[in-house]
C-alpha cells in the first residue's frame, strides 16, 4: 500500500504587510519558535526572522470523497497561504498518479481556498496594512509518500524507488496522467536529492514529490511553501514595476516645453520613492529566512527556488529596479539642465533690462 498525504498550497498576496503581533492577539494564538523543526543538522542562525502565524481551520467539506483538512499561514510581508490536505492509501501507483493529476488540474480547490480565506480574513483585517482588493495567487502541490516497508522489514531505499517508479514520480511532479518521454523524465528527476538512503525530494515548478515520514517531511514542506511565497511576492513586484515603468516611458515620450521640464523633479521623486519602497519590500521578503553554508536545507531551498521560478522573477525585479534607478537619474539630470537653462535665461533678461535702463539714463 502507498500511504501518505497530498497537499494543495494556495498563496494569496492580500496586503502590503501583516502585523503578526496584532494578528496573534486577534486570533488568540501564541508566537511559535523562530526556526522550523529541522530534522537534519542545521546551524542556529537558520531561522525565520518573523515566524508566520498559523490559523488552524480543521475539517472541511470532502473533495471527491476525500476528507479535507485546512489551515492558513500568514507571513509578515502580506502573504496568506491556505493549505488543503488529505490522506491517501492506494495499492497501484496509477491511482496516486491520477489523484495528483486531478488535484493539480481542478479549479474547484482554488475556489474553496479563496472562499475560506475571505471568510477568515474578515475578523483579522485590523492586522492588515494597506490590504489589496484584488489578490494574485500561486498554487503548488506536494505529494508526501510514507516510506515503503519491504517484506523483510527494511525500508525501500530512494535508489530503488527511483529505479522502479521513476515514470510515475515524474508524472506526479509534472501533474501528467500520461507517461513522459525518457528525456523529459530525466529532466524532471534531475531536480532530486536525498539525505538518508530512504528519503527523497523531487521538485518541479507545479508540484513536488516527498518520500519521507510526515514528521521528517514537515520542514521541507515549510521551505517549499516559503519559496512559493517569494515567487508570489516577486511576481507582484514585477507587475507593479512594469506598470510604473510604462507610465514613466509615456511621460518621457511626450514633447515637453520648458515649464513641463520643471515638473520632472516631482515625477522623478515619485519614481524614486516607489523604487525604494519596493526594494525594501523585496529585501524583507528575500531575507525572511536565512540559509548559509552547504547544509541539506540550504541546498533543498536553492533547488526549490530554481525549479519554482523564484530566481528568474528575482532577476526580473532586480533588472527593473535598476532601470527605474537609471530613469530617475536621467529625469533628475534633465530637470537640472532645464533649471540651469532657466536660470541662465533669467540672468540674460536681467542684463538686457539693465542695459536698456543704462542707455535710457544716458539719453
Amino acid at each position: 500500500m502507498l500511504n501518505g498525504r497530498i497537499r494543495a498550497l494556495f498563496l494569496f498576496d492580500i496586503s502590503e504587510e501583516i502585523d503578526l503581533q496584532r494578528l496573534h492577539t486577534l486570533l488568540g494564538t501564541s508566537p511559535s519558535k523562530r526556526e522550523p523543526a529541522f530534522r537534519h543538522p542545521a546551524p542556529e542562525y537558520v531561522r525565520y526572522e518573523q515566524p508566520p502565524v498559523l490559523q488552524a481551520i480543521g475539517d472541511c467539506d470532502p473533495f471527491d470523497g476525500h476528507p479535507l483538512q485546512a489551515r492558513i499561514r500568514y507571513f509578515n510581508y502580506g502573504v496568506a497561504s491556505v493549505e488543503l490536505q488529505t490522506r491517501f492509501a492506494f495499492a497501484p501507483w496509477i491511482d496516486l498518479v491520477q489523484l495528483a493529476n486531478h488535484w493539480i488540474l481542478s479549479p474547484e480547490l482554488e475556489g474553496r481556498a479563496r472562499s475560506l480565506l475571505r471568510s477568515s480574513v474578515g475578523p483579522v483585517k485590523p492586522a492588515l496594512k494597506k490590504p489589496y482588493e484584488n489578490w494574485i495567487v500561486e498554487d503548488y502541490y506536494i505529494v508526501q509518500l510514507d516510506p515503503i516497508v519491504e517484506p523483510d522489514g527494511a525500508l525501500r531505499s530512494a535508489e530503488d524507488l527511483l529505479r522502479q517508479n521513476a515514470t510515475q514520480i515524474a508524472q506526479i511532479v509534472r501533474g501528467e496522467e500520461t507517461a513522459l518521454s525518457p528525456s523529459e523524465r530525466q529532466e524532471v528527476l534531475a531536480a532530486s536529492m536525498s539525505y538518508y538512503p530512504a528519503d527523497l525530494l523531487v521538485v518541479g515548478w507545479v508540484a513536488a514529490f516527498l518520500y519521507d515520514t510526515p514528521f521528517a517531511a514537515a520542514p521541507t514542506i515549510d521551505l517549499l511553501e516559503y519559496a512559493n511565497t517569494q515567487l508570489l511576492e516577486f511576481r507582484y513586484y514585477d507587475e507593479v514595476l512594469t506598470g510604473v515603468l510604462a507610465d514613466v516611458y509615456k511621460r518621457l515620450e511626450k514633447r515637453r516645453n520648458l515649464w513641463a521640464q520643471w515638473s520632472l523633479a516631482r515625477h522623478a521623486e515619485e519614481l524614486n520613492t516607489i523604487r525604494l519602497d519596493y526594494r525594501e519590500l523585496a529585501e524583507r521578503t528575500d531575507n525572511a529566512i536565512k540559509f548559509l553554508s552547504d547544509m541539506f536545507y540550504a541546498r533543498a531551498y536553492r533547488l526549490a527556488s530554481a525549479r519554482i521560478g523564484v530566481t528568474d522573477y528575482r532577476n526580473l525585479v532586480t533588472d527593473k529596479l535598476t532601470t527605474a534607478r537609471e530613469l530617475y537619474e536621467s529625469m533628475v539630470n534633465e530637470f537640472h539642465q532645464g533649471r540651469a537653462f532657466l536660470l541662465e535665461l533669467m540672468v540674460v533678461i536681467i542684463l538686457v533690462i539693465e542695459i536698456v535702463f543704462l542707455f535710457r539714463g544716458k539719453s
